[in-house]
């Protein structure tokens, strides 16, 4: 039995069509910001700090469920999917300079206030040993009500100071 192969008067390159599936392909990924979160690298003080405050958070904020964002990790938490995304142990924001900047109060933690162009609000502690972040989505734009639910496990866990 014999086969016999048809060859093609021009070379074919796959490449292209490789390269536009795996466009396609990275087009469909999702892009939800629960998705995946950049966990903070804090010194191992500021670390332990954050581990007593993750085992202190609440299972809801306003009304929405906890789902913690991937990578997990004891310095990251989320409710609603990414609505809300607590990091713990950041670094201290360069805007925490700006005598003009914004702040919010909470129940006794004072956090400072950064608007984001296509997102919602992100709000760090100020005067803690830890700095603890927490942004909120574009549906909280002008709604700090969240903050207040991290207030009594923050001042619980991350002691007053600089």
């Amino acid at each position: 039995m014999t086969s016999s192969r048809r060859r093609l008067p021009h070379p074919v390159l796959l490449g292209p069509s490789a390269a536009l599936v795996l466009l396609a392909a990275v087009g469909c990924t999702s892009t939800d910001p629960a998705a995946s979160v950049s966990v903070p690298t804090p010194s191992s003080e500021a670390a332990a700090y954050c581990r007593a405050l993750h085992k202190e958070l609440p299972s809801s904020v306003a009304g929405l469920e906890r789902s913690d964002p991937a990578p997990r990790s004891d310095l990251t938490a989320g409710w609603g999917d990414g609505a809300i995304v607590l990091r713990c142990g950041v670094a201290r924001p360069a805007k925490m300079d700006d005598a003009q900047a914004k702040a919010a109060e909470a129940d006794g933690v004072n956090w400072l206030l950064e608007q984001r162009e296509d997102d919602g609000p992100r709000f760090t502690t100020t005067l803690r040993k830890a700095y603890v972040e927490v942004s909120l989505s574009a549906a909280y734009a002008h709604d700090a009500t969240p903050l207040a639910a991290f207030a009594a496990p923050v001042k619980k866990t991350v002691p007053s100071g600089l």
